[in-house]
């Protein structure tokens, strides 16, 4: 490989790192308005006028750089995003949330169960016949060989003990996404985050766990899969929260995947209003409904009676809702998390890495 050396540049550089900057700044505004490249740009036209953007910012050439680059195109009267443009706006998502994790965090999913393949475990057993020799607990069975003393020194078959290993296993992992009118009430943007944690989480199986599958699954009134693609120009409607329907449909996906795990990973910030009923949508925003309450918490049971855990990430902390939701993962034994919207990412990342599935029964 050769390398070409020239004097540093700082002007370039400074170029480059604002460039960086920029798209970023674009990325999260495509996120914001559903993918829709021109309105992104009228912001960033905006930002400009306001003097909130570098001076001397050129914006057309901006524009000219990233269709140079295939992260957008136009087609006809309008601009949209290139398929290497939700590449980069998922790889960006992956690199910015799972970063934040600690060093060390990840690796491959695991299980409680031993078996062959995978890392050595701390556990050890006696030898068996088939046991490669590279799993040998190299001390345990000289300790167990010294037993008769120094003067006696003899290896036997009975010394020698190897490491457990760890089983390494795939998951089916179905992500819900709420998508009700709360989502964006109150002057607080939740669906961007939960976005971009979708589209990292995306990246992260398609790059890293390959044998997994991730299926993303968006719920208001009633609850519909969206391909990866379509993720990024899914926006909020004035929906009610169908929780039922999500944990559902959810459970018929992963009816159909062969996985070893299956999980449902939530992220909500509404309580449960409204369930389908002879076809119809049962609404009611006032209060816990216990008529929708209990049909939510039924679809939890049946997804403990079929080893399916339920993970709920919430980003509100109403005290009806904590009760609903802690009362949801008694019922299947699953987990939750009271998380705001900074620190939403990390929490699910890390719960999908670390994979500390627990045994439902």
């Amino acid at each position: 490989m050769k390398f070409r050396y020239s004097e540093w540049d700082d002007a370039l550089a400074d170029q480059l790192r604002q460039f960086e900057t920029l798209r970023s700044l674009f990325n999260h505004l495509l996120l914001q308005t559903d993918g829709d490249v021109d309105e992104a740009f009228r912001w960033l036209e905006y930002l400009k006028e306001k003097g909130m953007l570098p001076p001397g910012f050129d914006l057309d050439a901006f524009k000219a750089e990233l269709e140079k680059q295939d992260m957008i195109r136009q087609e006809g009267d309008r601009t949209v995003l290139t398929k290497r443009g939700e590449r980069s706006i998922r790889q960006e998502s992956l690199d910015l949330i799972f970063g934040q994790l600690r060093k060390g965090a990840g690796g491959e999913h695991r299980t409680a169960h031993s078996g062959e393949g995978g890392e050595n475990l701390p556990e050890t057993r006696p030898y068996v016949f088939g046991d490669s020799i590279s799993d040998l607990d190299q001390m345990l069975t000289i300790r167990s060989a010294l037993r008769h003393g120094l003067d006696d020194i003899a290896i036997t078959e009975d010394d020698l003990h190897v490491h457990e290993k760890e089983h390494r296993t795939s998951v089916a992992t179905v992500l819900c996404l709420d998508i009700s009118h709360s989502m964006v009430l109150y002057g607080e943007d939740r669906i961007t985050p939960a976005k971009k944690v979708a589209l990292a989480l995306s990246e992260l199986i398609l790059t890293r766990y390959p044998k997994d599958s991730l299926d993303i699954l968006l719920f208001g009134d009633e609850a519909r899969v969206v391909p990866l693609e379509e993720l990024l120009v899914s926006g909020v409607g004035p929906f009610h929260t169908n929780t039922k329907a999500a944990l559902r449909l959810a459970q018929q996906i992963l009816r159909t995947k062969k996985h070893v795990q299956k999980q449902i990973f939530m992220i909500t910030d509404g309580k449960p209003s409204a369930i389908l009923e002879d076809g119809r949508v049962y609404k009611n925003s006032f209060g816990l409904d216990p008529k929708i309450v209990n049909r939510t918490l039924d679809e939890a049971v049946a997804c403990r009676r079929k080893n399916i855990a339920i993970t709920t990430f919430m980003v509100a902390k109403d005290h009806a809702l904590v009760e609903f939701v802690e009362e949801m993962t008694r019922l299947n034994k699953g987990r939750a998390y009271y998380t705001g919207l900074d620190d939403l990412g990390g929490y699910v990342f890390a719960d999908f890495v670390r994979n500390r599935r627990r045994v439902v029964r």
